[in-house]
C-alpha cells in the first residue's frame, strides 16, 4: 500500500476537523504530497469522515493520473494540485467549511489584521472570488489570492489552507478560523483595529523562533 503512513494521517486530520467544528458532514477534504516520488495522498469524495478507510484514500500523481485506488478523489482535486504545482513551500493542503471565515466569504470580505494569529498565514487572509465548486476556475481563483499567503478564504464557501505538512496546515486552518470568529464579533460591536503590515512582519518572524522547533512555521 502507497503512502500508508499519510493515508493514516488523512484519516486521523479528517475527523478532528469535525471533531473542532471545522467541518460537518462530508464537506471539506485533505491532501499529502510527497515531492520526493510524486505522489500525491487525497481523500475521497463524499464519504463521512469518520468512515473513510485506509483503501479509500486516493494516490495520484501531479499530472492526475491516478496510481492506487478505487474511489473517486475529492472534487476539489484541482485546488490542491494547482498549489503544489506552483507552490514548493506546501506539502499539504486543508479545504474546510468553517463557520466565521465562511460567514466573511459570504460577505466577500478579507479577514484583516486584528489579531496577531493572522500572521500565520500573511498579513491578512483575502477572499478568492466566486467560482462554481470543483471548478478550474475556483481552483485559479483561489490560487491567486493566496500568493504570499498560507490560507485563502473561499468567496461564498469555506476555507483553504496550505503547509509543510498536514499539522501545519491543520493549524493555520484553526487559527485562521479563530481569528475569523474575533473579527466577525469585534464588528459586531464596533470598528476593530488593524495592525500594520509592518508589526505583521514582525510577528511573523517571531513565529519562526516560537516554540521548540526554530520553524514553528
Amino acid at each position: 500500500m502507497l503512502m500508508r503512513e499519510e493515508r493514516i494521517q488523512l484519516i486521523e486530520f479528517g475527523k478532528k476537523l469535525v471533531e473542532s467544528r471545522l467541518t460537518k458532514g462530508t464537506g471539506g477534504n485533505l491532501s499529502i504530497y510527497d515531492r520526493k516520488n510524486g505522489h500525491i495522498a487525497i481523500t475521497p469524495s463524499g464519504i463521512d469522515f469518520f468512515e473513510i478507510k485506509l483503501e479509500d484514500i486516493v494516490i495520484l500523481d501531479i499530472d492526475e493520473n491516478i496510481i492506487e485506488g478505487d474511489k473517486k478523489p475529492s472534487s476539489e482535486l484541482e485546488m490542491h494540485l494547482i498549489l503544489y504545482r506552483t507552490r514548493q513551500d506546501i506539502n499539504a493542503v486543508i479545504h474546510a467549511h468553517t463557520i466565521y471565515s465562511t460567514v466573511l466569504g459570504c460577505l466577500n470580505l478579507d479577514l484583516p489584521a486584528t489579531h496577531y494569529l493572522t500572521a500565520v498565514a500573511g498579513t491578512n487572509v483575502r477572499c478568492a472570488k466566486y467560482a462554481t465548486y470543483g471548478t478550474k476556475q475556483l481552483a485559479i481563483n483561489a490560487c491567486e489570492a493566496m500568493e504570499d499567503r498560507k490560507a485563502v478564504i473561499l468567496a461564498n464557501h469555506g476555507i483553504l489552507t496550505g503547509g509543510r505538512d498536514l499539522q501545519n496546515a491543520f493549524s493555520i486552518a484553526e487559527d485562521i478560523e479563530y481569528c475569523s470568529e474575533i473579527y466577525c464579533k469585534a464588528r459586531s460591536i464596533g470598528e476593530p483595529v488593524i495592525l500594520s503590515n509592518e508589526e505583521m512582519k514582525i510577528i511573523a518572524e517571531k513565529f519562526k523562533k516560537h516554540g521548540q522547533n526554530k520553524a514553528n512555521l
